[in-house]
């Protein structure tokens, strides 16, 4: 009987060494993708907010040619980040707020269709980036708890970081201001994220350009068919200063 006890003792804790092993190794070139934005690179965060089905795609024929069923991606199909992933040779990233057992050390999305770099930019109806970047922080406490000081830091500085913000602030522009004090605003409301992420470790960011915004079929539907130059002309000016900012 002592035997067995013995035994079954020794059983448990082998068991248990190999789980923590397990849970704590991962691969020297294993690269996490954490993904920060609007409806670009949303996988469906805003099916797990209050909102309106305007800032909702989890309705056909919304992801209909790949996922075969709506995600909450704006997209029949993949987004730039799930094409990444794949290429990356890691799993598609899902969305911080889906509900389950999460695993981080992949990484996560935290986009919301809608969000923009400004508080103000649709709010109350979707994540904007300064939440974000506070789900990030929870997300780097939890990393922490699972792998240590040390592989946590290990992860986020390696890992890769993308960014699509900014069009939402433009299509919502109310403001009296001018164009470039309107730019230089959203600009320094995501460098104050970017200086966060690269408090916690970030080093390699990724930027799409901003789209055409006046030539979004939104948007020309709104002006009998044409392009709406006045948007488009912000949309190139936050894409210059951009560069400008991430160079300093």
């Amino acid at each position: 009987m002592a035997n067995l006890s013995a035994s079954y003792i020794s059983f448990l804790l082998c068991f248990t060494c190999i789980n923590l092993i397990s849970s704590h190794y991962l691969p020297e070139n294993h690269v996490a993708l954490f993904i920060f934005g609007d409806s670009l690179f949303d996988p469906g965060n805003n099916n797990y907010i209050n909102t309106t089905a305007d800032f909702r795609a989890n309705f056909y024929p919304y992801g209909e040619t790949f996922f075969k069923y709506p995600t909450g991606r704006f997209s029949d199909g993949r987004l730039i980040p799930d094409f990444i992933a794949q290429f990356a040779g890691i799993p598609i990233i899902p969305p911080y707020l889906q509900p389950g057992k999460r695993k981080f050390t992949d990484g996560v999305n935290f986009a919301s269709g809608g969000a923009g770099a400004l508080v103000e930019s649709h709010q109350g109806f979707v994540v904007d980036l300064e939440t974000q970047i506070k789900y990030f922080n929870k997300v780097e406490k939890s990393l922490r708890q699972e792998l240590g000081d040390a592989g946590a830091k290990k992860l986020l500085s390696k890992a890769v970081y993308l960014i699509s913000i900014g069009g939402n602030d433009y299509l919502t522009k109310n403001s009296s201001v001018s164009d470039e004090e309107f730019v230089s605003t959203v600009l320094g409301n995501l460098t104050v994220a970017l200086k966060e992420i690269y408090k916690k470790g970030g080093r390699k960011f990724g930027f799409p350009n901003l789209l055409p915004l006046g030539c979004l079929p939104y948007m020309k539907a709104q002006s009998g068919g044409y392009c709406i130059d006045e948007l488009t002309d912000i949309a190139k000016l936050h894409n210059a200063e951009l560069l400008k900012t991430l160079v300093k």
